[in-house]
């Protein structure tokens, strides 16, 4: 039950997914072993649980969380951006075209003052304006952009509440 983005439906889980998601977001690389012991299940029971909430696309993958200061992306700029009209075509256009820069982590469709929030990923000020000049500046229908630096990362995380 693969979903495309845009598409919701909620998938039923109990205290036992609750709990093996729980873990699983914030040790993705727990062994079935470790895992089904946390949650206090058996290893067979707990594997297919995961493979279930992996098949119907609750999990959507696993990934290694790396230091931007560590591998030299030290700037972290949320860029608001406001395009020129809202016909279906500018804005399929739009992501489309921001779907491929590099260094764009995130970018949302918002609601509120700004058509798209984009959360950018630079070396500094120096390579942002490189990836400003050589990418947002050429995205298609932007009519507005305004950008703010992040000083410091209060929280983040990506673990979901349950």
């Amino acid at each position: 039950m693969n979903q495309k983005p845009g598409e919701f439906s909620e998938v039923p889980f109990d205290s036992f997914d609750a709990a093996i998601l729980s873990v699983l977001q914030r040790e993705g690389r727990i062994s079935n072993a470790d895992l089904a012991e946390r949650v206090h299940l058996s290893a067979s029971a707990c594997h297919r649980r995961v493979q279930r909430l992996e098949k119907e696309g609750v999990i959507r993958g696993y990934v290694a969380l790396l230091d931007p200061a560590r591998v030299e992306r030290r700037a972290t700029a949320f860029v608001e951006i406001t395009l020129s009209g809202q016909a279906n075509e500018l804005l399929d256009a739009f992501e489309k075209a921001v779907s491929r820069i590099p260094d764009v982590l995130s970018c949302h469709l918002m609601a509120g003052t700004a058509d798209y929030l984009l959360k950018v990923a630079a070396r500094d000020t120096e390579d942002f304006a490189r990836i400003h000049r050589q990418h947002l500046t050429r995205l298609p229908g932007v009519a507005q952009m305004h950008t703010s630096f992040a000083l410091r990362t209060v929280v983040q995380t990506t673990a979901l509440p349950l």
